[in-house]
């Protein structure tokens, strides 16, 4: 997940940034009719962002995002992450993502979940790919050791 927001990777019950009233009013065909019900009522969602998150249990799941890009919800796409990793440990995965998420710019991995926030806007930059190649690389280095 890149930048996602919500109905992505940010918590949408957290209702900070971009919210289901705004995303379905503003991308109606991105969604089913029935999800619009919720805007302005997250609260009453039958499911949330790290819940689909946890169902890519216990395949690798990594997520970036911007610090600039308030509608996308860092940190609400970091408590996700978090949140989800209950799941994985019913995997035998043992994660301990830091219950605080780490400071722009430094990526936190504890496979198979990975997670950067970097200085600047919705986008996908150099930096960006260089941390997801190297989740990817420590991904598959620990899975090629079984």
């Amino acid at each position: 997940s890149n930048e996602s927001g919500n109905s992505g990777a940010k918590i949408s019950r957290r209702n900070f940034g971009e919210t289901v009233e705004v995303i379905t009013r503003n991308f109606p065909h991105w969604f089913v009719p029935g999800y619009a019900a919720f805007a302005n009522n997250e609260g009453n969602l039958p499911v949330d962002q790290h819940m689909l998150l946890a169902l890519m249990a216990p395949r690798a799941v990594y997520v970036a995002s911007a610090a600039d890009d308030s509608w996308a919800d860092p940190k609400g796409q970091y408590l996700a992450l978090v949140a989800a990793q209950p799941v994985f440990s019913l995997f035998g995965l043992k994660t301990s993502l830091p219950a605080n998420m780490p400071p722009n710019n430094e990526q936190v991995i504890q496979l198979p979940l990975g997670f950067h926030n970097r200085d600047g806007i919705h986008n996908m930059n150099l930096f960006d790919w260089k941390q997801f190649v190297k989740f990817a690389d420590e991904y598959f280095k620990n899975n090629n050791k079984k």
